[in-house]
């Protein structure tokens, strides 16, 4: 009895320590590292990584770009995150169209590119990726390569464009970077939890707002001739398609807008590697 009491006790002890120390953590410890430094305290932490199959990962060196670029340890931690996205999300094929493992892993590796700089990864605004062969009717009557529709928990996408941008990675049209991009972007701008990464996205996209408000400086966007006319739809889309072109052609966004770039970069914690 003596042995069974100690036992409660200490595990009570450790609850306490364990929340407290998450409060602090939370609360305290990352909110002014944060503050400080614009970035979280950590990103990747896997006690137990996930691996993927030597056919998945030959995929992954085939046909992305930002994958090659990582170091050894950071490839790890990309291929634990896609080997979690695809455990997360049903994949569902239309138009008889079967979604195949390869494309599972194209379509989380283009998802976790975006999201590689934050901890939070796996967002709950949708619960399964639909796949078409070509382009779809979406409810209203209208014919889409892609959409994002969180009241229907659900990410579309025509298999034909999303393939198309990523074998031609340098054209700075990716539809699943983009629709991806919408995905983040409502995600981050609708979870205000203090510490997290996402309020370094909502302050970063703010300040984004304010310096394409000023005249000069969209009048320089503008001018620049770079981004396409779509990414002055609205905020929504100008995220979107700023985003594209960050993955698509870094160098020469950042030599021809560097400010935006620069912006860009903080709001996602971007490493080069």
């Amino acid at each position: 009895m003596e042995i069974l009491i100690a036992f409660i006790a200490f595990s009570l002890l450790a609850f306490i320590i364990s929340v407290l120390l998450y409060f602090i953590f939370g609360r305290i410890v990352e909110p002014t590292y944060i503050f400080l430094f614009n970035k979280p305290v950590y990103v990747h932490f896997y006690p137990f990584p996930k691996e993927l199959s030597f056919s998945e990962k030959a995929v992954l060196e085939k046909n992305f770009r930002f994958y090659r670029n990582l170091s050894e340890q950071r490839k790890k931690y990309f291929r634990h995150r896609i080997h979690a996205f695809i455990d997360n999300y049903k994949f569902v094929g239309r138009g008889g169209l079967e979604v195949t493992e390869e494309m599972k892993v194209k379509i989380a590796a283009t998802a976790i590119m975006l999201t590689f700089g934050m901890r939070e990864y796996l967002p709950d605004l949708f619960e399964v990726i639909i796949v078409y062969p070509d382009v779809f009717e979406s409810a209203n009557g209208d014919y889409h390569k892609g959409e994002f529709n969180p009241a229907a928990g659900a990410i579309v996408f025509s298999w034909r464009d999303f393939q198309e941008g990523i074998e031609f990675d340098n054209s700075n049209i990716n539809l699943g970077l983009h629709e991806f991009g919408h995905v983040l972007h409502v995600n981050a701008m609708g979870i205000k939890r203090l510490g997290s990464a996402f309020v370094i996205y909502s302050d970063m996209f703010t300040s984004i707002k304010q310096y394409v408000a000023v005249p000069y400086n969209r009048d320089k966007i503008l001018n620049a001739g770079y981004l396409r006319d779509y990414a002055f739809t609205n905020e929504h889309e100008f995220i979107a398609v700023a985003l594209e072109y960050f993955f698509e052609s870094p160098q020469e966004f950042r030599q021809r807008l560097p400010e935006l770039y620069e912006m860009i970069k903080k709001m996602i914690n971007y490493r080069e590697n």
